[in-house]
């Protein structure tokens, strides 16, 4: 049997390839838009892909299904009430797919969206039982999915719950794969990084899972809910509409044509480390590094998906891969890149901008001195926060704060110094004149006791 996990790291989401070695065919599950890694493993291992299977219509990145059966010949198969535009074939809860001796049987285990299956997998050479179930956005390891991308909130928490009753039927040592690790949107606070579990260890170790009774499951699923993954009524659209089989091209601009994108309207993101932003960044900017995980989805929170982008990297192949990232989000409009990275920016002796880092000793040592920005989320600021700051998670930030002077020092501060560099740069694209980026640490170092008294609900302005 062949069975291989491949990830998308910098959005949390897992894939599959699985298959038969001696029958030489195979399929992949839930496909990533950068399709190679599928074709390269199938090579090597001498399979066929044959067939392509999703488990649902994924909000919070786009599929390769299209550039992959384009690559392959491969059937695209989804459950009927997905309704896609493309072509494929439509299965029922209980379609079975064979893969010389490997089984694949769906499981309908709506809740995350109506459509939403499960594949268990059984290798008919070893054993009658599944040993294993692709658990698509139902169950995670050590979490369930979201239940509010598609229905009512309490409805896709009720419908999870009888999902996840018939999970739980399926052999004890079986073994589960995720859709997505920890850091996902689609899932909750206590997704694990771990790649896989069973269905006896989450029985016994996930709270979610372990809740017989349904109302209090409904209770506890939607307490604590993250904002919705941005664009992803945008991306459920384009992985249901007709397929798409190739990338836009992606062109090289000089510093003069990046300034004449710019003053024309389009959004300027720097990919690079938060540090090299902060030495010196093109004025107006929006910082967001590519080496860090969670690139695609800060890119789709603060950008417009129709409005041009043009990246600026380090260097050519910074920007590049930082447009497959984006691609991977929905994010297509790029209008190019910055040619020789910001190095050609400083060449042509074009203005540039910085950022003043601090840690959180030096911010505290400062006392009074800085008004403090928290750029966590919502639940973040609740468990606890810094006595006297101000609350807007960075993707809200379209201006300077209500409650902070935009001529005085504004620290922005989140957990780790990765959203706060976000957040840095774009107060400083609103007007702010003293920004600081607090690196190397956030709230949860700060010298003093939390304040965990919640506040005010923040309703964001207008974009």
């Amino acid at each position: 049997m062949l069975f291989r996990q491949i990830t998308h790291d910098d959005l949390g989401c897992a894939s599959y390839l699985v298959g038969d070695t001696k029958a030489g065919v195979a399929c992949v599950v839930d496909p990533k838009l950068a399709i190679e890694e599928y074709l390269a493993v199938s090579r090597y291992m001498g399979v066929r892909i044959e067939h392509i299977l999703e488990t649902h219509n994924h909000a919070d990145h786009v599929s390769g299904h299209g550039r992959l059966a384009a690559a392959t010949g491969a059937t695209i198969h989804v459950h009927r009430l997905a309704a896609p535009e493309y072509d494929h074939e439509p299965f029922d809860d209980g379609w079975e797919l064979a893969l010389g001796s490997v089984v694949v049987r769906a499981l309908h285990t709506p809740g995350h969206r109506p459509e939403h299956t499960a594949f268990a997998l059984t290798d008919t050479a070893r054993g009658p039982e599944p040993w294993a179930v692709l658990t698509g956005d139902s169950l995670f390891v050590g979490d369930v999915a979201r239940p509010d991308l598609a229905v009512d909130k309490e409805e896709g928490a009720r419908d999870m719950h009888r999902s996840l009753r018939e999970l739980l039927a399926l052999p004890a040592m079986c073994e589960v794969w995720p859709g997505h690790l920890g850091g996902s949107l689609c899932g909750g606070p206590a997704m694990d990084m771990k790649i896989s579990s069973t269905i006896a260890f989450e029985l016994a170790h996930n709270a979610l899972v372990a809740e017989d009774d349904p109302e209090a499951f409904v209770a506890q699923a939607i307490s604590a809910l993250a904002p919705q993954p941005p664009n992803f009524q945008a991306i459920v659209a384009l992985n249901r509409g007709p397929l798409h089989t190739g990338r836009p091209p992606l062109e090289p601009l000089t510093p003069r044509q990046v300034a004449a994108e710019q003053a024309a309207g389009a959004l300027v993101i720097d990919v690079r480390t938060d540090l090299q932003f902060d030495d010196a960044h093109i004025p107006g900017a929006i910082c967001n590094p590519a080496v860090r995980a969670g690139f695609g989805t800060k890119l789709a929170w603060v950008a417009d998906r129709d409005r041009d982008v043009i990246l600026v990297g380090r260097d050519d192949e910074d920007a590049k891969a930082a447009a497959a990232l984006s691609a991977a989000v929905g994010i297509a409009r790029i209008g190019g890149y910055l040619a020789g990275g910001m190095t050609s920016w400083r060449e042509d002796q074009r203005p540039t901008a910085s950022v003043r880092r601090v840690d959180v000793a030096t911010l505290h040592a400062q006392g009074g001195g800085a008004q403090i920005l928290d750029v966590r989320e919502r639940r973040e600021w609740d468990a606890g926060h810094i006595a006297g700051a101000v609350h807007m998670p960075y993707h809200d930030i379209a201006g300077v704060p209500d409650g902070l002077d935009p001529n005085q020092p504004i620290a922005a501060i989140c957990a780790s110094g990765q959203r706060s560099a976000v957040a840095a740069s774009l107060l400083l694209r609103a007007g702010a004149t003293q920004v600081l980026h607090v690196a190397g640490g956030g709230v949860g170092t700060w010298p003093e006791p939390l304040t965990a008294t919640p506040a005010p609900e923040h309703v964001p302005g207008p974009a």
